[in-house]
């Protein structure tokens, strides 16, 4: 059955009251991940944003049992907790690790990747919002070329971001999945499908920071989908290694033209300084990866369906 707003189940899993900011993207991808999880799962965490989400022990907002993992280690964590249930004889539980770009692009891909090469049985989700939030907004391997952050105060980044889905596909996942907390149902599936699947697999949530991004509190959502319809950030999956682009960036594939990434810098303070080279700089790699895209999902399009570089 197809999920809609309608049918998605009641069942709430992270209860009213938490600490997150206001506007918080990761609550609103969060509540989801565990409706398709249907709740009957043990996460495992490091230092982060969701961490402040699940609140300081006693008292939690969330009904499902968490682990809390150094910065490295979440990988580890959640090999152990597979292992722990398996010993046990417990069964129809999923083994989430959940963390953020930082504990995930940097500090965590060693004990992420080690995980991956051996196929261990959990799902890994990776909650991005481009920098180190949970201590200041310090600059990631996520990114963007430009963000000014508070270890890139003058001129901003100037790398463009990690492809991490392209690094987990590289260990031959079974699953691998990007979504974005705008597109709560897209992601709502993705989740389910890789419930059902055994050995490593990974999801990539894009998930805008009001205060980290500098914009208002209320277009945490309007930010998410601009992100789309510009092609910074594509949804798709792949299963079995097959390719395939979904929601909104399969509508765009089909039908549609990127608008010029120049409109969704425009709404972010992070981006006050970027300079007239960086955004064009930024334009082509988004034409460029855009049409690999296009062209891996079988959907080629000719290249004025990507925005000017210079618009």
């Amino acid at each position: 059955m197809k999920i809609n707003a309608v049918n998605l189940t009641e069942t709430e899993y992270m209860l009213p009251g938490n600490r997150t900011c206001p506007g918080c993207a990761l609550a609103l991808a969060y509540r989801h991940i565990l409706k398709a999880l249907d709740g009957q799962v043990i996460v495992t965490v490091p230092a982060s944003c969701l961490t402040v989400l699940h609140g300081m022990y006693p008292i939690t907002s969330v009904t499902v049992p968490c682990v809390n993992t150094p910065f490295a280690s979440t990988g580890a964590s959640a090999t152990g907790l597979v292992a722990g249930l398996k010993a046990t004889g417990r069964k129809g539980l999923t083994v989430l690790a959940m963390a953020g770009d930082g504990g995930t692009h940097d500090i965590g891909i060693q004990s992420l990747s080690g995980a991956a090469e051996r196929q261990e049985d959990f799902i890994y989700i990776c909650y991005d919002n481009e920098g180190y939030m949970n201590t200041g907004n310090q600059r990631s391997g996520s990114t963007p070329l430009g963000a000014i952050t508070g270890t890139t105060p003058i001129l901003g980044k100037r790398q463009n971001p990690k492809d991490i889905a392209a690094i987990m596909e590289a260990h031959r996942l079974p699953y691998i999945a990007t979504a974005n907390a705008s597109y709560p149902l897209d992601l709502y599936e993705k989740v389910r499908n890789a419930r059902d699947i055994k050995g490593t697999r990974f999801i990539h949530v894009f998930t805008p920071c009001a205060p980290g991004w500098q914009f208002p509190y209320s277009d945490t959502v309007k930010i998410g989908q601009l992100a789309v319809e510009t092609g910074l950030v594509v949804l798709y999956e792949i299963q079995g290694g097959i390719f395939r682009l979904t929601s909104a960036s399969s509508s765009l594939a089909r039908k549609g033209k990127l608008k010029p990434v120049r409109e969704y810098l425009a709404l972010q303070g992070r981006f006050k300084d970027i300079s007239e080279e960086q955004i064009s700089q930024l334009q082509g790699w988004v034409n460029a990866r855009w049409q690999c895209y296009l062209e891996r999902a079988g959907n080629l399009q000719p290249s004025t369906d990507t925005a000017e570089s210079a618009s």
